[in-house]
């Protein structure tokens, strides 16, 4: 693969640890990105073992075609990872998964997704340009309101109401439709207040995350992999931003049997315990950062499925 040399994946030891794989196992890899984690895993399998991949953004799949198409162990398929159980090749269940949110660094890198603001390009945003609508079209459509609600909720941007209410302006005489002129915008807005931090960087994760509905694909695809994990499986998931950890953590807290009321509500319930969490959060060792300055903000949880 030509572009998995330029992909580094993030905290690959600690996620194939965390699966604890099995050489006869079944292993689901939901986010293939370029495969770092996948090739780790199918190491591990023997002839008995069965690694399946999924990727929503068309060119992974195409790379994950090239690189374990021709194996026997291996199937691939184009679809968001909250749609797990729709795949017949999870109905028998799994013994590990494997989630690596957020967007890779070939989405990153290659300017014309309109991920980045380092390279001007149309604004898109899209994992799947195959469907749903980009960035541009978001802000051509959404309400001042709903503009600075994403810009607040998914980025802490704290002049998210400036920044919608310019981009309304602006697109009463063109729409904002490429990568450059909105961190222009951004940045005629609001300045440059933090030293080292280009004052757009919220804005554009906040917008990619609304535009590929990440924290809800989140949800539905840990709802679907605690139904799909066998007893003794393994889920673990990595996280680049804080709302999405938080969203795992409280996903395995919650199924861990904890009681998490509040002091003015009614005396909770415990349910049934249905995960364990293993070990603590994990975070990037000092070697991995100098090799990789993209790990930085990665989160590794890793859970088991009760019997």
């Amino acid at each position: 693969m030509a572009e998995y040399g330029r992909h580094i994946p993030v905290m690959l030891d600690e996620a194939v640890e965390g699966l604890a794989v099995r050489a006869d196992g079944r292993y689901l890899d939901g986010t293939f990105g370029r495969g770092g984690h996948a090739r780790a895993v199918l190491a591990r399998l023997g002839p008995q073992g069965r690694l399946l991949l999924m990727d929503r953004d068309p060119q992974a799949v195409a790379a994950a075609q090239a690189a374990f198409g021709a194996d026997p162990r291996v199937a691939i398929r184009h679809a968001d990872f909250a749609d797990m159980a729709a795949w017949d090749e999870t109905a028998g269940g799994l013994d590990g998964i494997l989630l690596d949110l957020g967007v890779s660094s070939p989405q990153l890198d290659e300017a014309a997704r309109g991920f980045s603001f380092m390279a001007d390009a149309p604004l898109d945003m899209r994992m799947d340009p195959t469907r749903g609508e980009s960035a541009t079209q978001f802000l051509a459509r959404a309400s001042e309101e709903a503009i600075a609600e994403v810009l607040w909720t998914f980025g802490e941007e704290r002049f998210s109401r400036r920044i919608a209410r310019a981009i309304v302006a602006q697109r009463a005489e063109r729409p904002v439709a490429r990568t450059g002129e909105l961190a222009a915008l951004i940045e005629r807005v609001i300045g440059r207040r933090e030293p080292g931090k280009h004052p757009a960087t919220r804005s554009f994760q906040a917008l990619r995350i609304a535009v590929n509905g990440e924290l809800a694909s989140l949800e539905r695809g840990l709802d679907a992999a605690l139904g799909l994990l066998r007893p003794g499986g393994r889920l673990a998931v990595i996280s680049f931003h804080s709302l999405e950890d938080r969203a795992v953590k409280r996903f395995i807290r919650g199924h861990e049997g904890r009681v998490q009321g509040s002091r003015r509500g009614p005396p909770p319930v415990a349910g049934a315990a249905r995960l364990q969490a293993v070990g603590k959060a994990r975070f990037p060792s000092e070697a991995e950062l100098a090799r990789n300055p993209r790990a930085r903000s990665a989160v590794l949880r890793v859970a088991e499925k009760l019997a």
